[in-house]
């Protein structure tokens, strides 16, 4: 007769130390607080760490993930919880896969996120898989995201318990089998109690301060990596007003985003007496004829926005639709809405009218914490509602 066991922490029939978990460590507290935890708790640990650019790259910030010091910092780590420990070089997966996409993304006028990119092209996909190939029964993160099981066994998406530090929104193109060998430790946990759990391991990163640009980025200058990714690319234009009125010159078109307002260096609107009335936001950008096109904020409003390469984890979305939350920007806060089914994906309509709607982002609907799929903003339009007869 076979031997029986409880369900271990990760989910498995099985003792812990039979249990192998491929832990993606970063070199930040999150990710090495996983692997000690993990180690901790009498599970077969590998440490894996992706080295996504060359550590002389002019684009590569001091101290950016997966490059020089983090991962020198996720080694370290490694060696002093005693776990293997193996170094992946996904320099040229990540630069095709992320950073080619985020230049193109942008010289077409829109607002990428390369967080999310990198997460559906290499992290959760070329990781994953090597994460197998090692013989892993999961894959675990430092995300702040919780993986539940249903009352069916299915494996949900939820949101952190620390919303501070949530980030389901950058990861909605998680897919249900990605789900089912994905696991996420922390999202039950503070960013506080994560920071105990590094000082009572003893681990060096315990006061790493977190990352706050993305990664390639330095300092926050995007139209440089445009630059450096594709010369000769970023190129001045006009900014034009929504009536149609030339306002002035901007310098390349991947400095302006939809809903932006400073850096326009212009007026407000202009009355019948030649004086300035209101500010001026970034209504569109047009790649086309390489202009940016702004005007008076209430120009701004969307109700309905369309998606494409739709990710969805929930049940079947009824024809006459059905009610959700949706987050149209990384820093803004769910909105309730209706979701429709639409040409293999969905659109939503939101109750009240958002601003700064741009293509490139993603749109994420929720049941309460749930995630229940999301997709790529790109288009948006305002729809009057239909008065009752």
């Amino acid at each position: 007769m076979s031997e029986t066991h409880a369900i271990n922490s990760m989910g498995f029939a099985k003792e812990p130390k039979d249990t192998r978990i491929i832990v993606a460590m970063s070199g930040g507290v999150d990710s090495s607080v996983t692997a000690a935890l993990l180690k901790d708790q009498g599970y077969d640990v590998i440490g894996i760490t992706m080295q996504l650019y060359d550590h002389g790259e002019a684009i590569a910030k001091k101290g950016a993930c997966c490059a020089g010091q983090d991962i020198y910092d996720a080694k370290r780590v490694a060696e002093m919880i005693d776990i293997p420990h193996y170094v992946l070089n996904y320099e040229s997966r990540f630069k095709q896969g992320v950073m080619d996409d985020f230049a193109d993304s942008y010289l077409k006028g829109e607002t990428p996120i390369p967080c999310v990119t990198c997460n559906q092209t290499v992290k959760f996909k070329d990781l994953l898989e090597t994460a197998k190939s090692l013989g892993g029964d999961a894959m675990a993160t430092g995300h702040y995201i919780q993986r539940i099981l249903n009352n069916n066994g299915k494996a949900e998406l939820h949101r952190a318990v620390d919303f501070g530090k949530d980030q389901s929104y950058f990861l909605f193109a998680t897919t249900q089998k990605q789900l089912d060998f994905l696991r996420f430790p922390l999202g039950g946990n503070t960013k506080e109690e994560t920071r105990e759990l590094a000082e009572k391991y003893g681990l060096q990163v315990a006061d790493k301060p977190d990352s706050q640009d993305i990664c390639f980025v330095p300092n926050g200058k995007y139209a440089d990596v445009v630059e450096k990714l594709r010369p000769g690319s970023v190129r001045e234009g006009d900014i034009i007003h929504l009536d149609g009125r030339k306002l002035g010159r901007h310098k390349g078109i991947v400095h302006y985003t939809i809903g932006q307002r400073r850096g326009l260096n212009l007026g407000g609107g202009i009355d019948g007496k030649g004086i300035d009335t209101q500010p001026l936001y970034v209504l569109a950008v047009d790649a086309d004829n390489n202009t940016v096109i702004v005007g008076p904020k209430e120009a701004l409003a969307k109700n309905v926005v369309y998606m494409k390469d739709c990710n969805w984890l929930g049940e079947s979305i009824p024809d006459d639709g059905m009610r959700a939350m949706v987050k149209i920007r990384s820093v803004s806060q769910p909105v309730e809405a209706t979701i429709y089914s639409h040409d293999n994906g969905f659109y939503v309509i939101t109750d009240e009218p958002q601003f700064g709607v741009a293509n490139g982002q993603a749109c994420v609907v929720y049941d309460d914490t749930r995630v229940l799929g999301g997709g790529w903003i790109n288009g948006a339009e305002y729809r009057e509602a239909k008065k009752a007869a």
